[in-house]
């Protein structure tokens, strides 16, 4: 089972590498990445579970957080109160976006920054992902809101960006007047 110290720190230079594009049919090692990745973020959100095993709360994970520097990842979404959904993004791209831009109220966070961090990160409010799934076929995903935040900081990951490289070192709440917090 993978525990919160298996994931890369912010310190470790391997996240701010490129993920390299990956290859089908996938391995059998990426596929049970993959489903060890879903499991902890599930469980990571389920407080009883959380509290359990010690896990850090997480609604998405990329490859690379596991010093696995290729281009994919997953986001399991709870929709409803114990009801979740599970995405798994390989090769993603974003094809198109809303004008609206949005950021997370209380900061966003990552299961790689493992301390506080203050300011705003502006997000597009609406995404439009193309990605492959597990057996190779292309696939569309839309994303609003949290949704759409999660596969945008996820798809900064396989880019070498973490969420802290976004926010204005001088003026961290830069612009926050001009987009809508959620």
């Amino acid at each position: 089972m993978l525990r919160t110290c298996d994931i890369l720190d912010e310190k470790d230079k391997r996240l701010h590498e490129v993920s390299e594009e990956v290859k089908f049919p996938l391995s059998k090692e990426d596929k049970d990445t993959i489903n060890t990745m879903i499991e902890y973020l599930h469980n990571s959100q389920i407080e009883e579970l959380s509290n359990k095993y010690n896990l850090r709360p997480g609604m998405g994970m990329s490859a690379v957080q596991l010093g696995i520097l290729k281009r994919y990842y997953v986001v399991v979404h709870e929709y409803e109160e114990g009801k979740f959904k599970n995405y798994i993004l390989i090769n993603p791209k974003l094809i198109s976006n809303s004008e609206e831009i949005i950021y997370v109220e209380e900061g966003e966070g990552c299961l790689s920054v493992n301390r506080p961090v203050e300011g705003i990160v502006p997000r597009y409010a609406r995404v439009t992902m193309e990605a492959y799934d597990m057996e190779g076929k292309k696939f569309k995903v839309r994303g609003r809101e949290d949704l759409a935040i999660v596969f945008q900081h996820e798809l900064d990951h396989l880019d070498g960006i973490l969420f802290v490289d976004k926010i204005d070192k001088k003026n961290p709440y830069k612009n926050k007047n001009k987009y809508r917090p959620i």
